[in-house]
């Protein structure tokens, strides 16, 4: 049986990305991913995100879920009809498979991320 896995316990290299340009709303913030676990299917990802302060169009996958916590700084998602959600340090938000709208990051932010993508 496989142990627990503490983050920070590892030393991950961290993924830097930006959005797509065909994306972005405001800024072109920089964002830095530190996966901590990927499971045997690739179905669930779990690690440390943060980013610059910025925006830009998100769609999730048919079957992709992500949950997070917001460590520090402050971010709004909001639903293409309109309706918008704010998280800062000490909130969580799930983002459910098939959503459309907008991510914006408020002020520079972490998070810690769990994302499951069902393949079946």
């Amino acid at each position: 049986m496989p142990a627990a896995i503490s983050f920070s316990q590892q030393q991950i290299d961290p993924e830097v990305d930006y959005p797509r340009p065909e994306r972005l709303v405001n800024g072109n913030p920089k964002r830095t991913t530190w996966n901590h676990y990927t499971n045997s299917s690739g179905e669930v990802f779990a690690g440390v995100w943060a980013c610059e302060v910025g925006s830009w169009q998100i769609e999730m996958g048919p079957s992709e879920d992500e949950f997070f916590f917001v460590t520090r700084g402050r971010c709004r998602l909001t639903h293409e009809s309109g309706t918008a959600v704010t998280a800062q340090a000490g909130e969580s938000l799930v983002i459910p498979a098939g959503f459309k709208g907008c991510f914006e990051v408020l002020e520079p932010m972490q998070k810690h991320y769990m994302i499951v993508e069902r393949k079946s």
